[in-house]
């Protein structure tokens, strides 16, 4: 498992490179914030995390290993867990937390992602300061 890459994995680098070619600018695993969002607009107060289908329990993908079966029940349950814990945290510190699969179209996700960034965005014009 040490060798699993935890960054510039390749649905995560397609993704980014879609949403820098629309132009829309971003950091990139943001350690100042719980769980090291994989792409963050820090002006928005958006954190995107790409999650891996096994890693993560995908609904529709994920497959329960036949050896060991406990102690992965275990480990991928811990994982979906800490997510939900990280999405907590980054809620109270105001963020908006956005979660896409590798399996989903890049293109479905950069649309998804430029559409929250900017009602984001426009509700923070519009409110008074």
């Amino acid at each position: 498992m040490k060798r699993m890459p935890r960054e510039r994995t390749a649905p995560e680098m397609k993704l980014r490179r879609e949403l820098h070619r629309r132009g829309m600018r971003f950091r990139v695993n943001f350690r100042e914030l719980p769980g090291r969002p994989d792409i963050v607009f820090t002006k928005a107060r958006l954190a995107v995390f790409v999650d891996g289908c096994f890693w993560h329990m995908c609904p529709t993908h994920s497959t329960m290993p036949k050896n060991n079966g406990d102690w992965w029940r275990e480990k991928l349950f811990r994982n979906v867990e800490r997510d939900r814990e990280k999405d907590a945290k980054l809620a109270d510190r105001g963020w908006t937390v956005v979660h896409v699969w590798e399996h989903e179209g890049v293109v479905e996700c950069a649309d998804r992602i430029e559409e929250l960034y900017g009602s984001i965005r426009s509700a923070d014009s519009s409110t008074p300061g």
